[in-house]
């Protein structure tokens, strides 16, 4: 281990990355095959176990239960999907050009992450009968709530229009689309993701000309 030195010469060892950390995030990442294959309420720890490399015991050395794995899951995924969007948003230069990455992004995210999606509204509906889900769906509903809201008000900056709406309306209005198109998607409807990016990027038109 390299060790360095601090402004009054002493030599200081780096701390040690968490190894706990890392594993888990392993982990979960071989989990969210099964998970998103099978739900929430067909998947036990074992039948992960059966369908990664990783152990029954060795998953329960990690995860206390199955809803603290899928809590973790879901949470690792939707980071993801929070640094994909604040990327364009980043980038925007032009008004047209953030609309249409926006709804580009929804396409793609449904075409190519369609059961990760199913996991995240299978953990957000059994908030409503497990207590114990609750406070990280909320958690992670506010995030998202905001990852939206960075978007729809980088595209008002850009117009150089004023934003009425409030952030949990903004938020209704996708995740409502998004929702519907992820259910006409599963079911095999011809052209889900285009429609889906068309309303995406129709609906933000509107947001400033209604």
């Amino acid at each position: 281990m390299t060790e360095v030195t601090d402004r009054g010469g002493e030599r200081v060892v780096p701390r040690q990355v968490d190894r706990f950390d890392q594993r888990r995030a392993q982990l979960a990442m071989s989990a969210l095959v099964t998970l998103s294959e099978l739900g929430y309420a067909r998947t036990s720890l074992r039948d992960i176990a059966q369908n990664s490399e990783f152990s029954h015991g060795v998953l329960h050395y990690y995860f206390r239960n199955k809803a603290e794995l899928i809590t973790y899951c879901v949470k690792q995924y939707k980071t993801e999907c929070v640094t994909r969007y604040d990327r364009i948003v980043e980038s925007a230069e032009t008004a047209d050009g953030l609309k249409r990455a926006f709804g580009a992004a929804m396409a793609t995210t449904l075409r190519e992450d369609a059961r990760l999606h199913r996991l995240w509204y299978d953990l957000r509906n059994q908030s409503l009968f497990e207590k114990v889900f609750r406070a990280d769906v909320l958690a992670i509903d506010e995030t998202l709530e905001l990852m939206i809201w960075r978007i729809v008000a980088r595209y008002a900056e850009l117009l150089g229009k004023p934003l009425d709406l409030d952030p949990s309306t903004v938020y209704a209005l996708f995740d409502g689309l998004f929702q519907q198109g992820l259910l006409k998607y599963l079911a095999g409807r011809d052209g889900a993701a285009r429609h889906l990016q068309d309303s995406a990027e129709r609906v933000l038109t509107r947001i400033f000309t209604t």
